[in-house]
């Protein structure tokens, strides 16, 4: 390739430094490329790449019990031993007064021992017999409870927050409210077809009146501020119900839940003992009619038992639905 010699030549001026500058710039400019079309080199293939296999973590058993003591406080620990002492401190005036036979007052001389009542559940506990009457109060319950909920809940947010919907549903409701589930056994038999669809229906009344107006209550609780600021943001009348007076009201839903739950185990004893052919009432009645003490105490046990777990679970699920409760004045954080 031919190369063109660039020759200094002086301007006039121009001091001679600043022409050097420019010679030297020139000499070292890169030398133009060639204009030969180099050879096409060929692309290189891309090998496919082979998955990694998928680690999968191994849980120890160390790991789990780490995991468990991170959610076990102090605040917690005290709670459990309380509960311990509230539930022991029973047992044991229980204990010593079957054992000593008090008789101030309250008489313990035919009421049976702890031990023996310890003893009929594990000759009881062997037998599908009680196993099946528990499990036939369990789905009474859930049936009734879950029509009271369907029902009272949706009813008494009407009513709460519409003053029409008050005045026409409120007068009925404090006709029926007062007269007790005990009453209503012989008109629940005659209403329905089957001694089964009488008991729901006596547990349904139970449960159905304090959620009713403990829902009711709750909006009427809610403050006004919270519905006047949903309305300003643009939302309209069911974005309100769900998001404003929904939330709001949930901590006297939950509220009326627990005592519903409650109203309806006594609801549901009373009719098994009444009316019933299975289930724990219609189990420690049929005790009381052999004279089985014994039974009657671990009937009763087991009433108390079940009514502690379903208001043991109604507490969590208002846990899991109400998070922000955590941050309320007065709450365990």
């Amino acid at each position: 390739m031919a190369r063109v010699n660039i020759a200094a030549v002086p301007i006039p001026g121009v001091d001679a430094d600043a022409g050097r500058v420019v010679e030297s710039m020139v000499a070292s400019a890169p030398e133009p490329a060639s204009h030969e079309t180099p050879e096409l080199t060929k692309p290189a293939t891309i090998e496919p790449v082979a998955p990694e296999p998928e680690i999968v973590p191994i849980v120890s058993l160390r790991d789990v019990a780490q995991g468990l003591l991170k959610h076990i406080t102090r605040e917690r620990m005290i709670t459990a031993v309380l509960a311990c002492v509230s539930i022991g401190t029973l047992f044991l005036i229980w204990y010593l007064g079957t054992k000593y036979r008090f008789e101030f007052y309250i008489r313990f001389k035919n009421v049976p021992t702890p031990a023996e009542v310890f003893q009929q559940a594990m000759q009881v506990g062997l037998s599908n017999k009680f196993v099946y009457n528990i499990a036939m109060s369990v789905r009474r319950i859930l049936t009734g409870f879950a029509i009271a909920i369907a029902i009272g809940v949706p009813l008494g947010l009407m009513i709460g927050r519409y003053a029409r919907v008050r005045d026409l549903f409120m007068p009925v409701t404090e006709i029926l409210r007062p007269i007790p589930a005990i009453a209503w056994v012989p008109m629940s038999i005659m209403l329905w077809p089957n001694n089964e669809a009488a008991i729901v229906f006596i547990t349904f009344i139970g449960a159905f009146f304090p959620i009713l107006l403990n829902t009711i209550h709750g909006v009427h609780s809610l403050d006004g501020v919270l519905i006047r600021a949903g309305r300003c943001l643009g939302a309209n009348e069911p974005q309100l119900f769900w998001n404003v007076i929904l939330p709001g009201s949930l901590p006297h839903i939950f509220t009326g839940l627990a005592v519903g739950m409650g109203v309806a185990w006594v609801s549901l004893i009373a009719a098994e003992m009444i009316s019933g052919q299975y289930g724990v009432g219609y189990f420690t009645w049929e005790a009381y009619s052999l004279v089985d003490y014994p039974a009657i105490m671990l009937g009763m046990i087991t009433i108390g038992v079940l009514g502690l777990a379903c208001s043991g679970i109604i507490r969590m699920v208002g846990v899991l639905l109400m998070p922000w409760l955590a941050f309320a004045s007065g709450s365990k954080r």
